[in-house]
């Protein structure tokens, strides 16, 4: 059974889940791996507070597998 990302996930369980992840992260100029909210903050936070499409990023993020 492949993963899934989904936006009620941390940063930091998506960053845990495939190595690219960061890059695609990156793309929405999201520099989760220094931040310390990555830990406890949804996907859906994130995006939210910075402005994005959560749906985009997890779309994105999906792709690695």
């Amino acid at each position: 059974m492949s993963q899934q990302v989904t936006k009620d996930m941390t940063f930091a369980q998506v960053m845990r889940m495939h190595q690219d992840a960061v890059k695609v992260l990156a793309k929405y100029n999201l520099g989760c791996v220094g931040c310390m909210g990555a830990q406890n903050e949804s996907l859906e936070q994130g995006c939210g507070a910075h402005g994005l499409n959560v749906d985009d990023v997890v779309r994105d993020l999906n792709a690695l597998f």
